[in-house]
């Protein structure tokens, strides 16, 4: 065992992980931005375009966010100084949900710190040992380690299959919780909107008609939906006319809105429970004044410049067009979540160094995250990249996917 100033290192079996993960191709290292979030950035010193923010819109770096969050900084100051059930509750913050819930069309919203801290904070408040979760298998890991905080029991449905949901549901009305055979109190019916690395679009309707059937709950985590699909961007619920009939929607500000936090949205008595329960609300500072401002002006901006959603929508039927042209397999991609199979981590690890030396940046997807078998490069296309930017990654991809084997043409 290694020592460290005289005393043994506990720890050193880490060294050992690592070098596992190294061997397998599954070690993921940081590169570091030095620019900008944008299409256009620069990493590790080397301009390149890029394929792997969640920046849909662009608005990272738009004029009306930035100027916001600077006039924010000035008259609160930095930071909130508290979590909000104490002193840091801010008329920005109340100002921030109110919007949210109207964009919504929900009667009340609340902001976590996160996306995953709302949905490890929501989870746990509305479900216990009287419930039951009914979790899609495909599920971001915020759903499933909320449902690990959680003491009610879960069962998993296969991913988008409405039938096998419906069955679940039918026999879990008629069997009864299994410590006594009693009605559940709840049964929680949680899905992505936007499945984040497959993009495909979960079959709401579906969902929704089934959980209606055997009187349960819809819960929609709308990460990648939110500024994506929708009038406006207003998510899954919308884009499918659902409007009062899911229970809890769980959106983030990190992604298409281009700043940071989660929230959920949905009835006044939850967001109550939420602020009296929800840890990561209850323990966590609030954002900083400048993160809020940011936010509604963000909000704003997907209200007054619909445009910059139809160009998203545009860049993303090109690219997707273009990469079946050149042979590559998408998967079930509905949305500008691209990914492009790889197969096993050693070819998808190859295949992101390589594009990176062509001047694209796109990561690799590995295991954990996907399954050992199922390694890709993610791509998301944003409404800032020109044709001109996209048909230099398309050539890349062309290029390097010949040269591993992936495609012939």
């Amino acid at each position: 065992m290694t020592v460290e100033g005289g005393r043994p290192n506990p720890l050193e079996f880490l060294d050992d992980e690592i070098a596992e993960l190294k061997r397998a191709n599954l070690y993921r290292p940081m590169r570091v931005l030095n620019s900008a979030q944008g299409a256009e950035v620069v990493v590790d010193g080397k301009t390149l375009i890029s394929l792997s923010s969640n920046n849909y819109l662009g608005l990272t770096t738009h004029p009306r966010l930035k100027e916001a969050a600077i006039a924010a900084t000035r008259e609160f100051g930095a930071g909130s100084g508290a979590v909000r059930t104490i002193a840091g509750n801010m008329t920005l913050h109340e100002q921030l949900e109110m919007e949210l819930a109207a964009f919504k069309h929900t009667q009340a919203a609340l902001t976590f710190q996160s996306g995953f801290a709302a949905n490890t904070g929501v989870i746990p408040v509305v479900t216990g040992e009287k419930d039951l979760i009914v979790s899609d298998a495909l599920n971001h890991a915020s759903i499933i380690d909320g449902m690990r905080m959680s003491k009610a029991p879960r069962v998993v449905f296969p991913h988008k299959d409405v039938a096998a949901l419906r069955e679940l549901l039918r026999a879990a009305r008629e069997k009864g919780r299994a410590d006594s055979g009693e009605p559940y109190r709840l049964i929680l019916v949680v899905t992505d909107g936007v499945f984040s690395m497959d993009g495909d679009i979960a079959p709401l309707p579906g969902i929704v008609a089934a959980a209606e059937e055997f009187g349960a709950a819809v819960m929609v985590d709308d990460a990648h939906a939110a500024g994506v699909l929708g009038k406006n961007g207003r998510g899954t619920v919308d884009h499918f006319g659902l409007h009062g009939r899911v229970h809890i929607q769980v959106g983030t500000m990190s992604k298409a809105m281009g700043v940071l936090g989660g929230y959920v949205a949905g009835s006044q008595a939850l967001r109550d429970m939420l602020i009296q329960r929800a840890r990561p609300f209850l323990f966590s500072t609030s954002h900083p004044p400048a993160v809020a401002a940011s936010c509604l002006a963000a909000i704003h901006v997907l209200l007054e410049e619909p445009e910059l959603i139809e160009r998203l929508w545009t860049n993303t039927r090109y690219f997707k067009g273009e990469l079946a042209r050149l042979g590559f397999d998408t998967g079930a991609s509905e949305t500008p979540i691209t990914p492009v199979m790889m197969g096993d981590s050693a070819t998808a690890t190859k295949f992101s160094r390589r594009l990176f030396e062509e001047g694209v940046f796109a990561q690799p997807v590995v295991y954990p995250t996907v399954a050992l078998d199922g390694a890709r490069i993610r791509t998301i296309v944003t409404a800032e990249h020109s044709t001109e930017q996209l048909d230099r990654c398309l050539e890349a991809f062309g290029k390097v996917g010949r040269e591993v084997g992936l495609v012939s043409a």
